[in-house]
């Protein structure tokens, strides 16, 4: 089963081209409370997005799904999440949570009228995972590398991957049924960690969805909308010629591209440099 794909943006023309290239989801990103602390001295993206891109968003996809990121439980939460259900998102993201009664809180706002995921993230969410799985109402889990290295204070964004982390959470997960992805990537062939073996982990570790990362189509270094199209295609048609090859490798290949990956976070995260 091919990846589910993501891509971040609140712009149409772009939410068109990404729809067009075979992105499944497109994603507004509306979290912002507290995420300046968190992850303001890092390279990232930290969305600038509005409620009103929900509903504009919306008015031009299709076929691709809308998935909207809304911010951790707070006192507004409640209509937030109206309404950006209102506003047409098919799926609901709970970021940056930490207990079974933030996720309950979650799924009674969402309350069926659209699909409710988590984005485990955090090492409290991770300790939480079993009782977190006990609730009802889960439709789609997604494991947040960025915040979940920060709150280990590690130095790399991959070293979740590797260290048993997210093997552990996959297997949890996958007992209870629910579809799950973890992080990002970018094109084949680029990337400080070769989006090639990150794939083939999301294919050993049963995922069955990825965010395309900022860096596989910045749009900011474009300088028109046919090369952002083009690159969206390429990229898309790349991934998945290369989920057809994956999907015929041997249980001794991912292992081989397991302790690869290994070596390559390790690696790097022996090249940062440190505070």
């Amino acid at each position: 089963m091919p990846l589910k794909l993501m891509y971040i943006t609140n712009d149409a023309e772009i939410a068109k081209i990404a729809e067009n290239a075979g992105v499944d989801w497109i994603f507004v990103d509306l979290e912002i409370n507290g995420k300046e602390e968190r992850q303001g001295h890092l390279d990232t993206v930290i969305s600038k997005h509005e409620i009103s891109d929900v509903k504009k968003i919306k008015s031009v996809l299709k076929k691709s799904k809308l998935l909207v990121r809304v911010n951790p439980i707070f006192e507004g939460s409640k209509d937030e999440i109206d309404s950006v259900i209102e506003y047409g998102a098919d799926i609901v993201m709970l970021p940056f949570f930490k207990t079974k009664e933030e996720v309950n809180k979650f799924i009674g706002h969402v309350n069926g009228r659209a699909k409710a995921m988590l984005l485990v993230e955090t090492p409290e969410a991770v300790r939480n995972i079993d009782s977190i799985l006990g609730e009802s109402g889960i439709d789609y889990i997604h494991i947040g590398l960025n915040d979940l290295h920060l709150g280990y204070r590690m130095k790399f964004m991959f070293e979740p991957l590797v260290d048993g982390t997210v093997e552990m959470l996959c297997k949890k997960i996958k007992q209870k049924s629910i579809p799950y992805g973890f992080g990002g990537i970018a094109r084949l062939g680029t990337g400080l960690l070769p989006a090639e073996n990150i794939l083939a982990e999301h294919y050993r570790l049963g995922s069955s969805m990825v965010i395309l990362s900022r860096s596989f189509c910045n749009v900011k270094e474009f300088a028109n909308l046919d090369s952002i199209n083009q690159t969206f295609k390429d990229g898309i048609a790349d991934i998945r010629k290369y989920e057809a090859e994956l999907s015929l490798k041997s249980e001794e290949f991912f292992l081989q591209n397991k302790m690869n990956l290994k070596m390559l976070v390790d690696k790097i995260k022996n090249s940062c440099v440190t505070d």
